[in-house]
C-alpha cells in the first residue's frame, strides 16, 4: 500500500501493484531479441548496451529466460541469445513467472488457508476478480504483440539493434 490524497489525516491508502525493474529489463530484452533477425544470437553485452542495463545484472535475467524455455543461447564468436520459440508463442505471463513467479494480488487469493477469513471476506471476490483480469491481459499479451507495438511506436519497419 502507498500513501495518497484525502482520507483521514490526509492519506489514503491505495493499492499498487508494480511490476519489477527485473520484469521490465527482461520484457525490453526479449523484445530486443525478437526484433533481430529471424536466427541470429544478439551477444548479452549488445542486449545491455541497447537497454542501458549492466551486463552482470541482465546475464541473471536472461539465464532465468533461459531456463523457462524462452531463450537459447550460443557460444562462439557469433554467439548470444535468440528466441527458443516464435514471438506469438510467447506469453508475456511466461516472462513474468519465469522471472519473478506467478502475480500475487493478495495472498489470500492463490492461498485462502492464510487468512481466516477467506470464507467470508467481502473484498476477496474483488482480489479475485482484479487476479482473473491481470491474468487475461498477461495470457493474451505475445512478445509479438510487443515487438509490434515497439515497431509502430519508433515508426519503423523491423526494429534492428545490430551495429
Amino acid at each position: 500500500m502507498a500513501p495518497g490524497a484525502g482520507g483521514p489525516g490526509g492519506t489514503q491508502e491505495v493499492l499498487v501493484l508494480k511490476v519489477s525493474t527485473r520484469v521490465r529489463y527482461g520484457v525490453r530484452a526479449l523484445v530486443q531479441i525478437a526484433g533481430a533477425r529471424p536466427g541470429a544470437s544478439i551477444p548479452v553485452q549488445e542486449i545491455a548496451r541497447g537497454q542501458r542495463v549492466s551486463v552482470k545484472y541482465l546475464e541473471h535475467i536472461v539465464a532465468a529466460l533461459k531456463t523457462a524455455g524462452l531463450v537459447r543461447s550460443a557460444r562462439g564468436t557469433r554467439g548470444g541469445y535468440a528466441l527458443a520459440r516464435p514471438p506469438k508463442s510467447i506469453r508475456l505471463s511466461e516472462v513474468i513467472r519465469a522471472l519473478e513467479g506467478p502475480p500475487v494480488v493478495v495472498e489470500c487469493v492463490d492461498a485462502p488457508e492464510t487468512c481466516c477469513r477467506h470464507a467470508t471476506c467481502a473484498a476477496r471476490d474483488v482480489w479475485v476478480r482484479i487476479r482473473k483480469a491481470i491474468d487475461g491481459v498477461l495470457d493474451g499479451t505475445s512478445l509479438e504483440d510487443l515487438l509490434e507495438a515497439a515497431r509502430s511506436k519508433d515508426g519503423s519497419a523491423p526494429l534492428s539493434y545490430t551495429i
